[in-house]
């Protein structure tokens, strides 16, 4: 029996580009960049180590990470790690590190801004917390109103 499952949490190089194979698939690929810190044992100083990893998505997933990801985004993935091989311009040889990814998650919240969200998120979110407030009677409070002490779980 054999396994490879990797898991990620990083940020978009870019926004998600789209196509579809000749059958109609969705598929999406984008730049996924991982950071991770490091002392310097010699000098003493933290320095960030990124590792880019090109991530694939098919079907449903492929839409909505090209809907709704656009570059610096924060997400995270699962999936099967493969190394590619390749020859550059220049002819020297290089490995690029692809991940067909099974599984999708946003993370990182609105970034602060109300406007980032997708519509369809905000709708949901206004309608859901309208709903609750006006059931007990009272005014619904505006997104940016709302504190972690305010969230019931």
């Amino acid at each position: 029996m054999s396994f490879n499952k990797i898991t990620l949490v990083g940020n978009l190089g870019a926004d998600p580009e789209l196509r579809y194979t000749p059958q109609g698939t969705p598929v999406s690929s984008f730049n996924l960049a991982t950071n991770e810190r490091r002392k310097d044992r010699a000098t003493g100083e933290n320095n960030d180590i990124t590792t880019w990893f090109r991530v694939t998505l098919w079907g449903r997933q492929a839409e909505v990470a090209a809907q709704y990801l656009t570059r610096g985004k924060p997400v995270y993935i699962e999936g099967r790690l493969r190394v590619e091989e390749y020859t550059d311009r220049d002819g020297k040889p290089r490995h690029s590190l692809e991940v067909n990814g099974t599984d999708m998650q946003f993370i990182g919240g609105n970034g602060g801004n109300a406007e980032d969200r997708a519509p369809a998120t905000r709708a949901a979110a206004a309608g859901a917390s309208a709903g609750a407030a006006t059931a007990q009677g009272e005014t619904a409070p505006e997104p940016n109103d709302l504190s972690d002490d305010d969230i019931p779980f």
